[in-house]
């Protein structure tokens, strides 16, 4: 299970907001880039929210997007994997209990490459229940052994909210 009922509609409720999930476009930039760089031809955003990157990104081919976010209903199918996944502020935001799924299933969606961003302090947002909309606030040394047990970590970068990083397959294909 990736997702309580609970919790999906929790979420399904927040997104209504037009201010939460905007972090993805911050990141389109070097999404495009990674795309470019790496001749990516088909792209997972995993937790796409309302699929602002898709619209964002501008890459110099044409490129197969798929969207997945279970508390979006045209995008909560399970997802296939792709040669490159991003997940861009979202690790923060899982139940604690299902954190190591969503991460497991990351691994099984990633078949090349992927691109993750982590914000380690609280959001602005907070739950219905008074709880902070980071259910997970961590620095990047907690998260990075939850990494390297499922991707190659190649890059980590420090951004003024948490760290991304760029990772690959541990199969290498």
């Amino acid at each position: 299970m990736l997702i309580s009922e609970e919790y999906r509609k929790e979420q399904e409720k927040l997104h209504e907001n037009p201010e939460y999930g905007v972090a993805s476009v911050s990141f389109a930039p070097i999404v495009t880039n990674l795309i470019n760089t790496l001749k990516v031809n088909e792209m997972l955003d995993y937790g796409a929210g309302k699929g602002r990157l898709a619209k964002t990104i501008n890459p110099d081919r044409r490129v197969l997007i798929e969207l997945y976010d279970p508390a979006m209903p045209e995008w909560a199918g399970e997802p296939e994997p792709r040669e490159f996944v991003t997940c861009i502020d979202v690790l923060e935001h899982i139940e604690p209990d299902m954190l190591d799924n969503v991460l497991d299933d990351l691994q099984r969606v990633t078949k090349r490459y992927g691109f993750f961003t982590i914000h380690t302090g609280p959001a602005v947002k907070v739950l219905s229940d008074g709880r902070n909309a980071h259910l997970t606030q961590e620095d990047y040394k907690w998260w990075l052994p939850k990494l390297w047990t499922r991707f190659k970590v190649h890059q980590l970068t420090h951004t003024p909210h948490g760290f991304y990083v760029i990772v690959r397959s541990l199969d290498g294909t």
